[in-house]
């Protein structure tokens, strides 16, 4: 038996809105080093918290 379908909105909770935020932020950067190496791919990714702050992965030789 598999995991229900979520309905995707907006967490009105700020404090479980950041943990997702910050859980999800690692599983993303996670999947893009996973495909930089497995598929020998340039990947670059930036991402934006709700507070302005800037996350950022690049591939070694990918240049920016």
């Amino acid at each position: 038996m598999g995991r229900g379908k979520i309905v995707i909105r907006r967490i009105d909770n700020t404090t479980s809105r950041q943990v997702t935020f910050s859980k999800r932020r690692t599983g993303l950067l996670k999947k893009a080093k996973e495909l930089e190496i497995l598929c020998d791919a340039e990947v670059g990714l930036v991402i934006f918290s709700s507070t302005g702050k800037l996350y950022e992965y690049a591939s070694n030789r990918f240049v920016i």
